[in-house]
C-alpha cells in the first residue's frame, strides 16, 4: 500500500504545490481545504494519487471528516498548511477581539486539532508532522498573524518532545516572500512587491515550490534526525533565527 500524506490548506499555492509533490514521491495525497471547487481543481493537477475533503479545519466539528477519509491507514506526513492572515476593524476593543480570534482559529487551531485528531493515525516509528508559519512570526509586521505563527513555535516544542518517543518528527518551516498565492489577495502593491524582493539576500522572491522541496527533505530520509526545529526558507531575509 503506498504511503499517505494529509495536507490541509492543499488546494492552492504552497499546500498545492506540497500535495503535489507528495503525489510525485509516491503518496496518496488528501488535500484539506474549506472551497469544494479550488480543490477539485487541485486533485486534477495532482493527479490519481490525490483526493479531497471539504472541511474547516479550525472547526471541531468538521475534523471528522479528514478522519474518515484516512480510515485505518497510517499517516506518514501531515502537512499542517491551512492558514491566513484575517483582516478585521481594530478602531474598537470588540473588532480587535474579532480580528485576533479569528487570526488564532485560523492559523493555530487548525494545526492543533487536525494533528490531535490523526495523532493515533500517525506511523510509529517514521512519522513525518510539519507545521506552516511565517516569517511575520520572526519579524513581525503582521500584528495578530504573526502572534499566531509565533504560537505554533511553542506549540512545535511541545509536540516534538510528545511524538518524539514514538519516533515521529516535528517541525515548522517558516517561508518568506512568496509568489503565486493567495496569501496578500488584493493587498499587494507593486512598492510591497519591491520592498520585499529588496529585503532579501538574493534579491528574488521565493515560489510554493521552494517551500515545497523543504516539506520534500523533511518528509524523506535526509530529515530522519530532524525535529523541533524551525526551518527558514526566505532567501535571507532573517538570518539565523
Amino acid at each position: 500500500m503506498s504511503r499517505l500524506a494529509v495536507v490541509s490548506g492543499g488546494g492552492t499555492g504552497i499546500g498545492r504545490s506540497t500535495a503535489g509533490m507528495l503525489a510525485g514521491e509516491g503518496y496518496d495525497v488528501i488535500v484539506v481545504g474549506r472551497r469544494e471547487k479550488v480543490l477539485a481543481d487541485a486533485v486534477a493537477w495532482i493527479g490519481p494519487q490525490a483526493s479531497a475533503v471539504t472541511a474547516d479545519v479550525s472547526d471541531p466539528a468538521q475534523i471528522a471528516a479528514v478522519v474518515a477519509a484516512v480510515g485505518e491507514r497510517p499517516v506518514d506526513v501531515l502537512v499542517n498548511n491551512a492558514g491566513a492572515y484575517v483582516p478585521g476593524d481594530g478602531s474598537t476593543l470588540d473588532g480587535l477581539a474579532a480580528q485576533w480570534r479569528a487570526n488564532f482559529d485560523s492559523n493555530v487551531l487548525t494545526a492543533v486539532l487536525l494533528t490531535t485528531a490523526l495523532r493515533p493515525a500517525l506511523r510509529r516509528p517514521g512519522g513525518r508532522v510539519i507545521l506552516t508559519s511565517s516569517i511575520a512570526a520572526q519579524k513581525g509586521g503582521g500584528g495578530p498573524y504573526s502572534a499566531a505563527k509565533a504560537a505554533l513555535h511553542g506549540y512545535l516544542h511541545d509536540l516534538a518532545a510528545e511524538l518524539g518517543e514514538d519516533g515521529i518528527t516535528a517541525n515548522v518551516i517558516a517561508p518568506g516572500y512568496v509568489t503565486d498565492s493567495e496569501f496578500f489577495a488584493d493587498r499587494m502593491t507593486p512598492e510591497g512587491h519591491r520592498a520585499r524582493v529588496d529585503a532579501t539576500l538574493l534579491k528574488q522572491p521565493g515560489v510554493p515550490d521552494d517551500i515545497a522541496e523543504a516539506v520534500r527533505w523533511l518528509a524523506g530520509p535526509g530529515g530522519r534526525y530532524v525535529t523541533g526545529q524551525i526551518i527558514n526558507v526566505n532567501g535571507g531575509s532573517v538570518l539565523g533565527r
